[in-house]
């Protein structure tokens, strides 16, 4: 009996997700091909070593540049840093190279978000060297912590990023619907806030209200606006525990979704047994409950 063909790493990414080899084209051999795998694909063991190794350098270079932010470190580690800096810079300049060089449609790898991510994470830096009235832009290095949600791709990962993107986007028309209620709350309360307390008590205008109404429903709670009559208090205390009771919905709705979906999976998973084979032609795959192969008809062992 010849053994069942092995699926390629790209498919055994799940399901749903288009591999990265079909988006950006795959070299058929060559060390383009070999290079491709390690960067592109975390199933073996060089390739998670390098996404690991990946994010470990994008955490290191953010503690740089937040450490770098700080007037006492800058001033007494600021060498330090710069070369720290242009270190990080030349390796994530490499690797954007070497992801440009081992695709087949490096501009569409380019194009994408991805893409865009990693020649936003150097081009700051390079821009501050030739262009130093641009320096201001060097604090947009911090995009470099998007480059973290690569770990997305690992392995580990796939079945719990699936489920929280499926959750979200079976959820989202009723969280536009709910938002769209809160929006209506927020904009009628200010409105009324901006009657019962006016200009005198800081509500000089509805969208200052509408601002206020917003804080206190999300129970931020500034204070840079306070009513000052008892009837605006009222009110402030009724957006307040309205706010209470109302930012746990949109975490209920993507919960109940998720459990809906692990439901399901759960029935679809126990609808077959791949263990249930017939023993006249070895088809599997049965239902638990069924009495007869679906393939040859023959009566299944119990």
């Amino acid at each position: 009996m010849s053994s069942a063909p092995v699926a390629p790493s790209s498919v055994r990414r799940g399901a749903g997700q288009v591999p990265s080899d079909e988006r950006y084209g795959r070299p058929a051999s060559g060390w383009r091909a070999r290079l491709f795998r390690v960067i592109f694909e975390s199933d073996t063991r060089a390739g998670l070593l390098f996404d690991q190794a990946l994010i470990v350098l994008i955490l290191l270079s953010l503690v740089v540049v937040v450490a770098d932010s700080v007037g006492s470190l800058q001033a007494r580690w600021g060498g330090v840093f710069n070369v720290l800096e242009w270190t990080f810079t030349l390796l994530f300049t490499l690797e954007y190279v070497l992801r440009l060089l081992c695709v087949t449609r490096p501009l569409r790898y380019a194009r994408s978000f991805f893409g865009v991510i990693d020649l936003l994470a150097i081009l700051p830096t390079y821009l501050a060297l030739f262009v130093p009235e641009l320096h201001a832009l060097i604090d947009v290095r911090i995009l470099r912590l998007l480059r973290v949600f690569r770990i997305f791709k690992l392995t580990t990962f796939i079945s719990e990023y699936q489920a929280m993107g499926s959750a979200l986007l079976a959820s989202w028309r009723k969280i536009m619907v709910f938002l769209s209620a809160v929006l209506m709350i927020v904009v009628v309360m200010g409105t009324v806030m901006y009657v019962v307390e006016g200009p005198a008590n800081g509500f000089v205008n509805i969208p200052t209200a509408i601002y206020w109404a917003i804080t206190t429903m999300t129970t931020v709670g500034f204070g840079d606006i306070t009513p000052k009559t008892d009837f605006g208090r009222l009110i402030a205390s009724m957006m307040m525990l309205l706010g209470w009771g109302t930012l746990a919905v949109p975490t209920g709705i993507v919960t109940a979704e998720m459990t809906i979906q692990r439901r399901d999976q759960a029935a679809a998973a126990g609808a077959r047994q791949p263990d249930r084979v017939c023993q006249v032609c070895g088809q599997e795959g049965h239902a638990s409950q069924a009495a007869y192969c679906h393939h040859c008809g023959s009566s299944l062992a119990r």
